[in-house]
């Protein structure tokens, strides 16, 4: 027989525990280079940009197009890299709380 408050006990479980994995997010971290890795980029699990590096080489004004579009690589490269790790530690911390019920897709949740 299906036990709807026990049910409704594990929903309040598998919450808590993502709202706990979403802000532990801010420890998983992801580095993405470009230009030879003379731009550095550093973003956390919650998609914020932690810490930029360029070398002293690339600033000066006459290539200002080329060092922004760097810039831009770096980070896009550190954010496709901290999605996958982000997901991953979401569903290490979800483990064994959500039955795996074919069709059910709880990937909008992380």
């Amino acid at each position: 027989m299906f036990d709807m408050m026990n049910m409704m006990g594990k929903m309040k479980e598998v919450q808590a525990k993502m709202k706990e994995a979403q802000a532990n997010l801010v420890n998983v971290k992801s580095d993405g280079e470009s230009g030879g890795g003379m731009v550095k980029a550093t973003v956390n699990g919650s998609k914020q940009v932690e810490a930029l590096q360029i070398d002293d080489e690339l600033i000066k004004i006459e290539d200002k197009e080329m060092l922004q579009d760097l810039v831009i690589a770096a980070i896009n490269k550190a954010l496709q890299e901290v999605e996958g790790k982000s997901k991953e530690e979401l569903k290490k911390s979800t483990e064994g709380l959500i039955p795996n019920i074919p069709g059910l897709d709880l990937s909008g949740l992380m």
